[in-house]
């Protein structure tokens, strides 16, 4: 079994600042690849920008603006946003770099040398916005499903690829699983698309339409390589196809864990052109594709054409960087739709950010440097079965739904696990089972605890589970909110990468300020 695990996330347009629905995504794919990071997993985890479209040339034009330096600026902000949000890439590519150009013209290369592109010409109605040409059938109300706009009417003669030759292999794919598309309802209207028959499709632009942007294809400058035959191999340039042979097998062709994050709106740019590309030019196929919903605001998909965009660098700002992961990746179903207000983020924050997580973290940290002297030497036989249960329950949920691509169940099972701690504390009022003594001016050292009517080591045990509590939500949360849970594993003194071998630890409790403050 291969230790690699290659995953990306969509190349978004540099056309205008990202929103909050980039956001998203990028921490979708964060969840993702830090979870397979904390199961031993060797990660490379891509993202990136899509800098060859029509529509980011016309967005310069109508900014009055050249257009690299147009597409430099936006590029830089789509780079910052992954800062911004603590994403754990380990690569981040640009359509317009000598190494994916590179990589395209070979993807080019190889498909023409398979027989797989020929040039036609060809009239049809395409939509800017998605970079796609539509047929009657797919517009609504004669307007693009996506962007609700007109689409333009266009002849001219391109290359095309042929799809069509490609039916039944992606067909058979799909079905199988040996592409896994997640989650399944994407699964079954992708087999329903490609039933109704696949067409072979345009894979490039007149220069002239192009207005002299983009990549040329190979050996006819009078063309430009179509963005999305250009953008999607930017998942494989990025790792070596056309400038490192070596290190593209071993993170591509030979690597059994593969992955893609995508929109539901670009589905079939993903699952069906992309695995023709590569069948066409012998290249190993992506194993899984996770689909995630729009957000949305009052039910409308946020997007930079509609109007309705929410910078997420305010909203961070505003709210600080896991706390909007976390209202992010619980409150928006990973395969659906989800709709974002202010409201529900702060309703979020308060319930089960400040007065759930944070309020058990604050009251055990407090109970041991009242109890203990703000150290704990670790007894795993002081563990309770009940406790032991819940924790093992919890996690079944937790594997299982980043299996499914569920992260909002998997976020579920660990508030599940912070649910029961809390509930443990209420039960066994660790308060009562110890006082304080104070320290008199005349007494030297530090207040000492008293224990009426309760022994030392019952208090003992029920902290000892409690901090076990603990440290599994801190682990649990590391793809989630990562810096959230340093910060509770480092306020228990614990620096280890998991809990075997906690027994007969001591950890020493470095309580500071609450985890999440009031908002103001």
């Amino acid at each position: 079994m291969s230790n690699k695990y290659f995953i990306t996330t969509a190349i978004p347009y540099v056309n205008a600042n990202p929103h909050l629905g980039h956001a998203l995504e990028l921490v979708q794919g964060d969840a993702l690849a830090r979870y397979q990071h904390n199961l031993g997993k060797e990660v490379w985890f891509l993202n990136g920008t899509d800098e060859n479209a029509l529509k980011n040339v016309q967005s310069a034009e109508k900014a009055g603006e050249e257009v690299r330096p147009f597409v430099d600026r936006y590029a830089e902000t789509f780079r910052k946003l992954s800062k911004t949000l603590h994403i754990s890439n380990d690569d981040f590519i640009r359509t317009t770099e000598e190494r994916h150009v590179k990589g395209a013209q070979k993807l080019w290369q190889a498909c023409a040398a398979a027989g797989d592109i020929y040039k036609k010409k060809y009239k049809g109605l395409y939509c800017v916005g998605c970079e796609t040409f539509y047929t009657e059938k797919d517009l609504l109300n004669g307007l693009c499903p996506e962007h609700k706009t007109k689409p333009e009417e266009i002849e001219e003669e391109n290359y095309f690829f042929k799809l069509a030759k490609y039916q039944k292999e992606i067909y058979k794919l799909i079905k199988s699983d040996e592409l896994k598309i997640i989650p399944s309802s994407k699964k079954n209207e992708l087999l329903s698309f490609i039933d109704q028959g696949l067409e072979d499709f345009s894979i490039s632009r007149s220069r002239e339409r192009a207005k002299d942007w983009g990549i040329p294809v190979p050996g006819d400058d009078s063309q430009i390589i179509y963005v999305w035959f250009d953008a999607l191999s930017n998942y494989i340039n990025a790792i070596g196809y056309g400038t490192d042979e070596a290190r593209f097998k071993a993170w591509w062709q030979e690597n059994l864990n593969t992955a893609h994050v995508i929109g539901k709106g670009i589905t079939r740019f993903h699952a069906i052109y992309w695995p023709g590309m590569l069948l066409s030019a012998g290249l190993a196929l992506p194993k899984t594709i996770y689909v995630h919903g729009y957000l949305t605001i009052d039910g409308e998909k946020i997007s930079k054409s509609l109007g309705n965009v929410i910078d997420p660098f305010e909203v961070v700002k505003k709210y600080g960087v896991d706390p909007v992961r976390y209202f992010l990746l619980r409150e928006i179903p990973s395969g659906e739709d989800g709709d974002f207000s202010y409201k529900k983020l702060e309703d979020r924050y308060q319930a089960d950010l400040a007065n759930g997580l944070g309020n058990l973290v604050q009251r055990v940290l407090t109970l041991i440097e009242n109890g203990l002297l703000g150290e704990v030497n670790y007894l795993s036989n002081l563990e309770d079965l009940a406790v032991q249960e819940a924790i093992v329950k919890s996690r079944k949920k937790y594997d299982e739904s980043f299996e499914d691509f569920r992260l909002h169940e998997a976020l579920g099972a660990i508030f599940d696990l912070v649910g029961f701690a809390n509930s443990y504390v209420n039960e066994h009022k660790p308060w009562e089972l110890v006082k304080i003594h104070p320290v008199k001016s005349s007494e030297a050292g530090a207040p000492k605890a008293q224990f009426d009517g309760a022994s030392p080591e019952h208090f003992l045990k029920v902290m000892i589970n409690l901090v076990r509590l603990n440290l599994e939500i801190a682990l649990w949360l590391k793809p989630f909110l990562p810096e959230t849970a340093d910060k509770i594993l480092e306020s228990f003194g614990f620096t280890g990468k998991d809990l075997d071998h906690l027994d007969h630890q001591k950890l020493v409790i470095k309580k500071g300020a609450g985890l999440f403050p009031r908002l103001g």
